[in-house]
């Protein structure tokens, strides 16, 4: 069993919780940056934060589990090898978060959400119409970390491993912004001025 603060030190050990000035996935902006694949990067410890999925939903009989690419692909992977169970996966195509490469679900077919880092929880919400839009049946949502302090409503169970209350703000109401620090784009190459936060 882990607990938020097991979660945590897995995060910071790793190096994956950063300070700086950030661009969300979510188009807000941000001071603190979790980059997951710090921490996916290492197996033992993607194993460790997915049997905590699986051990949370273990007695709802899920069948498959789902996640978003990128980060989702391994969440899920992992998770359904560990809950013994197949693993898909949706990505964006035109703009919209859908099922391809054949993959499917049976109409009410129990189905696990899994996520890495959750602020407005956009990418979830699109897997969830995903989902429902095959007909498949939603057991729950499984997140590594909730940043949005937990006012975040998905409408089903939902098991976050860690909650913080990071802020984030929309680009025109940035304090960052306004002090004129350089702003990091996820993903981008150009990572300077970040570190690791204490």
């Amino acid at each position: 069993m882990l607990t938020s603060d097991d979660v945590l030190h897995i995060f910071r050990d790793s190096g994956a919780l950063l300070e700086g000035h950030f661009l969300l996935t979510s188009g807000r902006h941000s001071g603190h940056y979790l980059e997951k694949f710090q921490v996916l990067q290492y197996p033992h410890l993607t194993s460790r934060l997915c049997a905590e999925f699986a051990r949370r939903f273990a007695d709802d009989n899920v069948q498959v589990v789902v996640g978003p690419a990128t980060g989702g692909i391994i969440l899920a992977f992992e998770t359904g090898r560990q809950m013994g169970v197949r693993a898909i996966f949706t990505e964006r195509e035109d703009g919209k978060m859908t099922f391809r490469r054949g993959f499917a679900l049976q109409p009410g077919e129990r189905v696990l959400v899994v996520e890495d880092i959750v602020t407005t929880g956009g990418s979830v919400f699109e897997v969830l119409d995903a989902v429902r839009g095959q007909g498949g049946a939603i057991v729950g949502i499984a997140l590594l970390a909730d940043r949005s302090g937990g006012t975040v409503h998905f409408g089903v169970r939902t098991e976050a491993l860690t909650t913080l209350d990071i802020p984030s703000y929309a680009p025109e109401e940035c304090p960052l912004c306004r002090a004129g620090a350089p702003l990091t784009k996820r993903g981008s190459r150009e990572q300077g001025g970040v570190k690791r936060a204490a």
